[in-house]
């Protein structure tokens, strides 16, 4: 196993964990923006007006893309370990 091996498999590692949770991070930051907003303009300060939106949007974003997630997941990971014997043999 290479430094440049190790270095590619770490890079794809980070990319699939941007692609993962970025459409999570996304939906989060956009209510919680609304959420900051609405209470802004009526002066309003509760903790929980931003905390139970922002929960159920990323909760319907895990619903709807989880089985895309999974689904990369689990393709990074068999190919990781399809890779496993050409590493180990050092090529």
């Amino acid at each position: 196993m290479t430094e440049s091996s190790v270095m590619t498999i770490a890079g794809q590692a980070m990319i699939l964990v941007a692609k993962l949770a970025g459409p999570v991070l996304v939906v989060s930051l956009v209510v919680g923006l609304a959420i900051s907003l609405f209470q802004s303009v009526t002066q309003v300060q509760e903790f929980t007006l931003s905390f139970v939106p922002k929960l159920i949007a990323v909760a319907l974003v895990i619903l709807v893309t989880g089985h895309w997630m999974l689904g990369q997941l689990t393709a990074f990971t068999t190919q990781l370990y399809a890779e496993v014997p050409r590493l180990l043999a050092g090529g």
